[in-house]
Order: C-alpha cells, then sequence, then structure tokens
C-alpha cells in the first residue's frame, strides 16, 4: 500500500511535469499561428485535464482564427463556466451561430452585453442579433437558380476560387500538395487550369498553371486575370520560412511578348504585414478589388478598390465603406456588368459563415445590400461567386455538408420554368350600316391596332369577308380604329382583360385563344342629317343634363376619329309655344350642346350650332306626346370635308 501510495505521488508529478512542457510546446504552436499543431497538442493536455482553462482557450482561440469557429463552441462553453468575460461570449455567440443554433446563439449575445460597457461591442452585439433575427426573413435573390456540386473537378482537399478566361477554367486547389499549413493542418494550396465551354469542364485535362511555376511550401490562391487576358494577379502566402514574407500578399505575372514574367509582388500591398488576397478585376479592366486587413477599416477584413495608374500598376487603394464592410469579414469580390457589385461576408445578415451578398442601387438612389438565400447560401462558407453567363450560368465556392471534401467547386444555372405562352388571335370584322336592312360586310376597311401606349403594332385592309386578324397579348388593353373613304371613321378600345386562362392552370406550352369583335361604319354624306338619338333637355331649358351628355360624348369621339370634318349641330322644337319662342329655345339648346363638345377637346371652329325652332317637324299637325317626342331632336350633318 505504501509503494502504491508513493508511486501514484511520483506518477502525478511526473505528469505534472510533462503537461508544462506539452503546453509550453502548444504556446509556442499557437502564437506562431500552427493553430491545427497547437489544438492537437492542447487536446492532450485536455484528456488528462478536462478543466484546464489555458488549453481550453487556445483550442477555441486555434479553431476560431483558422476559420473554423463553428468547432469552437465545447471549450467556450467551458470558458464561459469557469471565466465568464465578453470575449468568451462573444466568441461563443458566433460559433454558435455557425451552426445555426440561432436561440442560444442570441442568449450567448445577451449575456456578452453584461462584460462590456464599450459603446462599440455593445452596437456590434447588437448587430450580431439583429442579424440573426433578419436572416429568417431572406427570400432567394434567384429564385429559380440550382447549385450542383461539381464532383468531377472536386478532390477530398480544397477546391476553390475558379475563373474563366479565354476558354480556360482556373482555380486554387490542394491536388498535387508537397506539404501541410500547420494553421489548418490542410495541404498547401496551388493554382490549376482547364479547359472549359459553358460550364462544361475538361476535368481530364487539369494541369498546373502553365503560365509561371507554382512555389513550394506556401499557398498560392485566389487568382484574378485581367479582361484582355495578359495580367494575372493571385493571392500568395502562409510560408512558414523566416525569409519569406510574413503575410498573404498580392503578386502580379504579365504577359511580355514570348510568356508571362515571374509573379512581383504589388505596390498595392503598401506593407509586407497587411493581409491582401482574394482579388477581381472590374468588368473593363480598369480597377482592382481585393481584401485586406489593413489599419482604418471597419473590421476584420475589409473590401477595397485599386485604380489603374498610367504605368499599368494599380494604386490609391480606397476602402469601399461601411455599407459594404463590416465589423466582420468581407472577401472575393465580383463586380458585374451591369454594375451589381457581389461579394462574401460574415459581417451581414446570413445563415452562419460567409454568406454571398449582392450590392446595388434602390429605387431610392440608395445602395442596398442583399444576401443571395439559401438556394444559394448555407450554414457554411459560400463564397467566390464567377458568372460564365451573367447572371444565369457560372460557379462559385463552399465548403457546405455534403461536398467531395474541404472546399468544394459548384455551378450553378437558371432553372426558371419555361412561361406558357397564350397567343391571343382576335379577328376584327368590318360592317356598313344601311338605313333599314341588317349590317352588311364592308370590304377594303383600314384597321389599325394601337397598344396602351398609342403605338401602331398592327394594321391591314378587311378581306371579302370582312375580316382581319391580329394577335394581341393576354392581359393588355388597346384601340382599334376603322376606316375607309366614304365613311365615318371609328374607334373602339379592346381589352384581352379576363378573357385568356391563368398561365398556371396550362398544361400546354402554347395555347391559342380566339376572340372576335365587329366594327359598323356609317356613310358619310355631305349634308345628310343624323339623328342624335337620347338627347333629352328639362322643360323650357337648354342646360346639358348628364344623359344628354353620355350621348353627345359619341359625337365627340366621331369628331376625333374623323379630324377632316366640320358639322352642323342643329335642334327642333315640337310645335307647341310660339314660333319665336321655339326659335330662340332651339338655338340656345344647340349651343349648348356644341359648348359643352368644345368642352371635350374639340376645335369650336369645327362646329356650327343651328337652331330649327319648329320650321321642320318630322310629324306634322302632331297630336300625341310620342309624335311630339319625335319631333323634338337633336341632329348633326357634315358640312365640310378638309382634304
Amino acid at each position: 500500500m505504501k509503494n502504491n501510495f508513493l508511486w501514484t505521488i511520483l506518477s502525478a508529478f511526473l505528469l505534472l511535469g510533462a503537461c508544462k512542457s506539452i503546453q509550453e510546446k502548444g504556446t509556442d504552436q499557437f502564437l506562431s499561428g500552427q493553430y491545427q499543431y497547437a489544438i492537437g497538442t492542447f487536446s492532450q493536455i485536455l484528456e488528462a485535464d478536462p478543466d484546464n482553462m489555458e488549453a481550453n482557450e487556445k483550442v477555441a482561440e486555434s479553431y476560431r482564427l483558422s476559420n473554423r469557429v463553428e468547432l469552437a463552441s465545447p471549450y467556450y462553453e467551458k470558458l464561459v463556466e469557469e471565466d465568464p468575460s465578453f470575449e468568451h461570449y462573444f466568441y461563443l455567440g458566433q460559433s454558435l451561430k455557425a451552426q445555426e443554433k440561432d436561440e442560444e446563439a442570441k442568449a450567448a449575445f445577451e449575456n456578452a452585453k453584461g462584460y462590456t460597457q464599450s459603446e462599440e461591442l455593445l452596437a456590434r452585439i447588437q448587430r450580431e442579433i439583429e442579424g440573426i433575427n433578419l436572416a429568417a426573413g431572406i427570400e432567394d435573390y434567384w429564385p429559380f437558380h440550382e447549385l450542383i456540386n461539381y464532383k468531377e473537378l472536386n478532390t477530398a482537399g480544397a477546391d476553390y476560387a475558379p475563373v474563366v478566361s479565354e476558354g480556360f477554367l482556373y482555380f486554387t486547389s490542394g491536388r498535387q500538395a508537397s506539404g501541410i499549413y500547420p494553421a489548418t493542418g490542410m495541404p498547401y494550396t496551388k493554382l490549376f487550369r482547364t479547359r472549359i465551354e459553358d460550364l462544361r469542364v475538361d476535368v481530364s485535362g487539369i494541369r498546373a498553371l502553365p503560365e509561371f511555376q507554382n512555389e513550394e511550401g506556401l499557398d498560392q490562391a485566389s487568382i484574378a486575370i485581367s479582361p484582355d487576358g495578359n495580367t494575372i494577379i493571385y493571392g500568395r502566402g502562409n510560408s512558414t520560412s523566416p525569409k519569406d514574407l510574413p503575410e498573404t500578399a498580392l503578386f502580379a505575372s504579365y504577359f511580355r511578348g514570348a510568356g508571362f514574367t515571374q509573379p512581383i509582388w504589388l505596390p498595392v500591398n503598401e506593407d509586407e504585414f497587411w493581409w491582401n488576397s482574394t482579388p477581381a478585376f472590374s468588368p473593363d479592366g480598369s480597377e482592382l478589388y481585393f481584401a485586406s486587413n489593413r489599419p482604418g477599416g471597419y473590421g476584420g477584413i475589409d473590401l477595397y478598390k485599386a485604380t489603374k495608374l498610367a504605368n499599368g500598376d494599380f494604386g490609391n487603394a480606397v476602402n469601399l465603406g461601411p455599407n459594404v464592410n463590416t465589423p466582420g469579414n468581407e472577401l472575393f469580390p465580383r463586380m458585374a456588368p451591369d454594375g451589381k457589385f457581389f461579394f462574401a461576408s460574415d459581417g451581414h445578415p446570413g445563415y452562419g459563415k460567409l454568406d454571398l451578398f449582392v450590392a446595388e442601387m434602390g429605387e431610392d438612389g440608395k445602395q442596398k445590400i442583399t444576401n443571395l438565400g439559401e438556394n444559394i447560401n448555407s450554414k457554411a462558407d459560400d463564397f467566390g461567386i464567377f458568372f460564365t453567363e451573367y447572371p444565369k450560368e457560372g460557379f462559385l465556392s463552399s465548403n457546405r455538408e455534403g461536398g467531395a471534401g474541404d472546399d468544394d467547386i459548384y455551378y450553378f444555372e437558371d432553372k426558371t420554368p419555361k412561361p406558357k405562352i397564350i397567343n391571343v388571335l382576335l379577328t376584327v370584322t368590318t360592317k356598313e350600316r344601311v338605313a333599314g336592312e341588317p349590317d352588311q360586310i364592308l370590304e377594303q376597311a383600314r384597321v389599325v391596332l394601337y397598344d396602351g401606349a398609342n403605338k401602331q403594332i398592327g394594321g391591314d385592309f378587311s378581306n371579302s369577308t370582312g375580316r382581319v386578324r391580329f394577335t394581341m397579348e393576354p392581359q393588355s388593353d388597346y384601340t382599334i380604329i376603322a376606316s375607309k373613304n366614304g365613311y365615318f371613321s371609328k374607334s373602339i378600345p379592346y381589352t384581352t382583360r379576363g378573357k385568356t386562362p391563368d398561365p398556371a392552370t396550362l398544361v400546354q406550352d402554347v395555347t391559342n385563344v380566339s376572340l372576335d369583335t365587329m366594327l359598323v361604319l356609317d356613310q358619310l354624306i355631305l349634308d345628310k342629317s343624323i339623328i342624335l338619338e337620347n338627347i333629352y333637355y328639362d322643360l323650357d331649358k337648354a342646360d346639358i343634363r348628364a344623359d344628354a351628355a353620355v350621348e353627345l360624348d359619341k359625337l365627340v369621339q366621331i369628331l376625333k376619329d374623323n379630324p377632316s370634318i366640320r358639322i352642323e349641330l342643329s335642334s327642333h322644337t315640337d310645335s307647341r309655344s310660339s314660333d319665336e319662342y321655339n326659335q330662340d329655345l332651339s338655338q340656345r339648346r344647340a349651343q349648348s350642346a356644341v359648348d359643352y363638345i368644345v368642352s371635350q377637346g374639340i376645335d369650336k371652329d369645327r362646329l356650327v350650332a343651328k337652331g330649327y325652332g319648329e320650321s321642320q317637324l318630322i310629324i306634322p299637325n302632331a297630336t300625341t306626346e310620342e309624335e311630339h317626342q319625335v319631333n323634338r331632336r337633336t341632329e348633326f350633318k357634315v358640312i365640310e370635308i378638309k382634304e
């Protein structure tokens, strides 16, 4: 028993010494950015001592700093139990958010508020909470776009950031790796290319970038190629060599005669200790967009724009501002031909980690930021969009579940259903009115169709059966005008609204709907009187009643349809009252009708008011009220036709 006790004490001392040595090793790994190694080292300590706060913190921070914050929640949960602080609660919230555990994430963010009085930090917490709430209402930006993993192209390692130039697909991949990046434990990446046509990639022809040689022992990533194909810019970094640059930087290679130059460091980096990567050219090549963590930004990594200078370099980098950039990270910019700006962000309201967004001008003239929606984004990282046919087809990158490995390349296509086509076929029949007989077919009448904007969209002469056919759109308004020498021209409004089936109920791709209408023309004969029906006046009055106005509007339309005619509008009375009184009353009534017509936009010079009193009775010696009514009438006749 005594020997066993001594052995237990000795073992404890040996374990304590070993843990101290391992802890020092893990700390060195963490401080040098070898996060994957640090995770492995501190995990050994946690096996023996799960409550070791330093080990929990180093594992949590290693996952967070190597872009795997979703794996850090068990360690942050341990930390908030034993050592609650703003940072521990805040990063726990971010870890839970990345797992789409929204309610738990909001609770963690709320707890973080109790450990700071900083207005800036409190505002950042509130932004995270509001972002989670807003994410619940995100709609798909392209409702019918489908995203598909390009399985034949991807490997178990990282494959991402595809771009297309001059018939080739360029991308970044961990295949053919010659080393492991200590921060993530993943292979270093290189640049590759292969031929492409539309979205069809020649996966058998993938080769390392031929323009210049990939370097060993570091990452070559996120390539951009100028529109003319003569400039390549890419991110280069993560070397563990003390002789190399300490941070990822932008390098450029230029086509010079026989080939591309060896890559050189770009002045737009400005400082070797700043992280600069994910470049992209504007559609015309005059601007370079990229991501950087340089001082003066709005958060972790921000997006910048640099302008091409006279010597071909890019300079005068400008931050894209707080509408695009957030306290989080913004990367992988892409300017579209129509001015819309696409990018990846974990700071705007989204589904977890990096999501794809678009910045565009709203109807109010202000720039708005829109999440592309869950048919494009996931709770994982979604980034690096590139369009092969904007905005219908292209590629993007994602490390979502169900992929081939780490980051994968996906392609997307617009699968919007083809609309059901409804052809509206309208047959217009022209006829002429013959007194005392049925309307007769009128041949060779000119029939013209106008759309709702009063633009002529069709016209023809009626055939021997008086018919003309037009093709029209569903749910639309039109005007039809028929004319022929010797006849009053006539226009009628026509609508297809409510006359066609709902496209959603149709099975066939094309449906024809046949409709019919008729225009009856009156002969235009000089000095022939035409009675205007239903023009009534109150007893002994000349005011235009509402029911009379409706009838006079028909004459207004005739005058508009026939701008070359001049008319006499006449009023007649019955034989009751004196001749003098009836003459005066009829003149006042005729003038009142003319004044009304002028008020509707008809030139007064085209109208003559004439009162005939009882001088032109249709039924002399009328005795009944019906006979007197026949004599009380309003007429018009064409007195002039201008050429």
